[in-house]
């Protein structure tokens, strides 16, 4: 879907890669400059999946030969990728300004926690400090538990990597129309904060509390996980009456009046303990069978190997092994376009190949 476009990413760590994964899942051409000779950062490996389907090459950005490098790479791309804190680019002589005077159509995406201009744009910060000041925190986990969300999915991929793709998208159809270049100034604070306009929209009826637990979605019985017999568990969410009634008639409640005020804010933690009740007396696996295929809106909270080894992914394949590692495919998929993995390369593997296909170096 994106081929043709060259994109160059700066090496860093979490979403800007992430980003450029998914970039290059659709087709882009995308070049990661590694920093040459640099160690390995603690518990990422030689070969990151997040480099799936890219080119690399190794270059020491504070070498006046590798910058120049860098710079006549940059005149051959529609975008730039980095996540480095405000103003390391600059330092650099790569940030926005010096590079659309090489690249005037250049899109050059920027991922931070905080964001370009803040009050903590130069303060060090990770997933769960930034969707913690920006909102995104505070409706995770059950009333009564600290809040917590699945390690860096809120964060570092909803509000960072998927915003900054959308944004470098949207730069890419203005500069086809416009011949102008842009700044994407992605910022995982305002991303994450955003992503809560679906939830926010529940305060419109009277539906989202301040208080934890007593909202449309996080304080019902039927809008929450169950520990299972053998230590698994299970996820409810029947939102619609028609579905709420469907779950109710598997369970053989249907007939039981105080389960009949579906909406009965007052009667959700009584309830909650009935159905903890019940869902601990069968293992897991057994409840699944019970509700699967029907319109209860059940499900087994299953790990990536588990999810790997189900029948909905022998269909959707979205769970593979490939250059033996467990990763999941391209998102979403295309009438048009087959998306087949692609390894990650080794660092500075392409450096020869890339150097061979830029411009001759300026004379000036």
């Amino acid at each position: 879907m994106l081929n043709g476009i060259r994109i160059i990413e700066i090496e860093g760590l979490g979403p800007a890669p992430f980003a450029s994964m998914l970039l290059a899942d659709l087709g882009a051409d995308v070049i990661t400059i590694h920093r040459k000779g640099s160690a390995i950062t603690p518990g990422m490996p030689e070969q990151s999946l997040l480099d799936r389907g890219k080119r690399s090459i190794a270059l020491d950005l504070k070498d006046p030969q590798d910058l120049d490098t860098a710079k006549r790479l940059i005149t051959t791309a529609e975008v730039l990728i980095e996540g480095f804190r405000p103003g390391v680019m600059e330092k650099l002589g790569l940030g926005p300004e010096a590079c659309h005077t090489l690249n005037p159509k250049l899109v050059y995406g920027r991922m931070t926690g905080w964001g370009q201009q803040s009050p903590l744009s130069g303060a060090a910060g990770h997933d769960l400090n930034y969707i913690a000041l920006s909102g995104a925190l505070w409706y995770a986990s059950a009333p009564g538990q600290p809040p917590l969300t699945p390690p860096t999915l809120v964060g570092d991929i909803g509000g960072g990597a998927m915003y900054l793709v959308t944004g470098i998208l949207a730069g890419l159809l203005n500069a086809r129309t416009t011949g102008k270049g842009t700044v994407v100034d992605a910022a995982i604070y305002d991303g994450s904060a955003h992503m809560m306009n679906l939830l926010m929209s529940l305060r419109q009826t009277g539906n989202l509390s301040d208080a934890r637990g007593e909202s449309l979605l996080d304080g019902p019985h039927w809008s929450r996980t169950y520990t299972c017999a053998d230590g698994g568990f299970i996820s409810v969410q029947c939102l619609e009456p028609k579905f709420y009634a469907c779950f109710l008639d598997i369970l053989g409640l249907g007939g039981e009046t105080e389960f009949s005020q579906q909406y009965d804010r007052a009667a959700w933690p009584h309830l909650t303990q009935r159905l903890s009740d019940i869902f601990a007396r069968k293992p897991r696996d057994e409840w699944a069978e019970l509700f699967a295929g029907t319109d209860a809106c059940v499900a087994p909270v299953l790990s990536p190997q588990e999810a790997q080894n189900h029948p909905m992914n022998a269909e959707r394949q979205t769970w593979i092994d490939h250059d033996k590692t467990r990763q999941a495919a391209a998102a979403p998929r295309f009438s048009t376009y087959d998306w087949a993995p692609r390894p990650s390369p080794k660092r500075g593997e392409h450096t020869q190949e890339i150097l061979n296909e830029l411009p001759p170096a300026s004379s000036g």
